[in-house]
Order: structure tokens, then sequence, then C-alpha cells
């Protein structure tokens, strides 16, 4: 039983690694770009949440839809302040302008609220269900994790295969160019995935604070790598591909903690990616894009 309890625990965290990478895979997919700030969104998404539960009084759910609308803004923002400037410049250019943002927002949240931890309120409660004449206990706020991340996989799903919004997202991931010339506009389109990757940011931000419940100004940090991790492990760019990333990162880091080390469960994480992108350099389920000289 010992063992089917770390399993869960580690699909709950690898639920909120998976909805993380949707961000990472999204924004790369169709803006081929590396948002390294989007780490520093989950820490704001969990700043907004916490002072919308604590000083005005909002029930998790409504502090969660402020939060999403915060992020949501905010990702908006950033792209068209900081990355649209240089939708032609070098690679480069875009990684040190998104490290900088990132450590803007580090610092500006120190400067707003100090960098002392602040403790997240219990937004599901201590209620468990109990299974196998009480051997095994999991917790609401694990089924609550697992059951968004399957609820936010279908919505994506089905808003990429099935909108016109969708449609023209696959078709700017494919070429912007033929996207543009076929009346498309692909900054409205980077913007839109911004938005929702942004807002994703945010149900993940509450998701983590409610199984580790502390805030502080580099709480996105380790999240935000481990989930850019799962993301190129199950293949950037591939939502499918981030949703298996994360839950096998998740179930990873937690085995690792229970049987081998908590100290080397990091190391571990990211010598199982090295050793998968040995084997297989695009992920688990990306795809060899060749490029036409």
């Amino acid at each position: 039983m010992a063992f089917l309890s770390y399993l869960i625990s580690g699909l709950s965290l690898g639920s909120v690694y998976a909805i993380i990478a949707l961000g990472y895979s999204m924004v790369y997919g169709i803006a081929k770009m590396l948002n390294f700030a989007h780490g520093d969104v989950i820490m704001i998404g969990a700043y907004v949440s916490y002072f919308a539960m604590t000083l005005m009084g909002f029930p998790f759910y409504i502090a969660l839809l402020v939060a999403v609308f915060a992020c949501t803004i905010l990702g908006v923002t950033i792209e068209r302040l900081a990355y649209k400037p240089l939708r032609q410049a070098p690679s480069l250019a875009v990684l040190i302008t998104a490290i900088g943002v990132s450590y803007f927002l580090q610092n500006g949240a120190q400067l707003l609220w100090s960098a002392s931890a602040k403790m997240y309120p219990n937004a599901f409660g201590n209620g468990q269900i109990k299974m196998f004449n009480g051997e095994l206990s999991i917790s609401y706020t694990t089924i609550i994790t697992i059951l968004v991340c399957i609820l936010v996989m279908i919505c994506l799903t089905l808003f990429i295969n099935k909108t016109k919004t969708g449609s023209a997202m696959r078709a700017c991931s494919e070429d912007k160019g033929a996207a543009t010339l076929m009346g498309i506009n692909v900054n409205k389109i980077i913007s839109i995935t911004f938005a929702i990757g942004s807002g994703l940011a945010a149900i993940a931000a509450v998701l983590l604070c409610s199984q580790y419940p502390t805030v502080s100004p580099t709480l996105g940090s380790m999240p935000g790598i481990k989930a850019f991790t799962a993301a190129v492990f199950g293949g950037i760019g591939s939502i499918p591909g981030a949703l298996l990333g994360g839950l096998a990162l998740g179930i990873i880091e937690t085995l690792t903690k229970a049987y081998i080390s908590t100290q080397l469960s990091d190391a571990i994480v990211f010598a199982v990616l090295i050793i998968v992108l040995l084997i297989k350099p695009t992920g688990l389920l990306g795809k060899k894009i060749s490029e036409k000289v």
C-alpha cells in the first residue's frame, strides 16, 4: 500500500508539473521561444490568490478566478512589452530578455511583499478518502489536483482541435509565414497563447500551494525549471508530451524521495532526462523537424 500511496502522490505532483509544462509547450510550439519568466507568473498567481483569500475573504474558487484573470493580463503584458519587439531578433536576445523579466518579477515581489514566506490558506481542507480498510488514505487535495489536470487537458485539447482560434494556433505552429498569407493575425494568436499559458500558471499556483502551503518570491523558480524539464522530457511543443512528461517527472521525483534519497531526488530526475534525450533527442512524443535551407 505504501507504493500505491507514493504513486498517487507522484501523480498529484506530476499533474501540477503538467499544467505548468503546458504553458512552456504552447509558447514554444507557436512562438518558438522559451518563456523562462513562466515560473514567476506562477509566483504572482500564488500571491494574488493568497491575498484574495486572506485580505478580501474570498473563497478559494473566487480567488482562483481572480488569480487567473491577473496572470492572464500579466502574461499578455509581458508578451507585448518584452517579447513582441523582439519578434525578429536572434533567439539569444529573446532568451536573455526572458531571464531579465524573471528577475524583474522576483525582485518586484520582494519589494512589494518582502522576501519572507507566507503561509498559504488550506484551500481544500484536511479531508481524506480511506480505502482498503484504512490502509490507503488519499487527501481531497490530491484528488482535486489530478481531476483538475484531467479537466484542463480535455478542455485545452477540445479548444485546439475544435475551435477556429485553435486551428489558427495549429497553423501558426506549422508555419507562421503561410498562416499570415492565409489571413491569420499571428501577433494576436501569440498573445492568446501567452494568455492561456499564464492562466494555466495561475491554476497551477493554487494547486501547488495547496500541497506545499508557503508563498515566497522564489516560489516559481524550481517548479518552473522542473516543468520545463517535463516539457522537454515529453517533447516540447507537444501538449500530450507535456502531460506525459509532467506525470512521469512527478512519479520519478516522489518515488526517488521515498526509496532512495530526498537530497538526490532532483539529481536523479535530471539524470533521467539526460538519458532520455540521449536516446531520443526530441523527447518521448516530440517530432523531428527538418529545416528548409
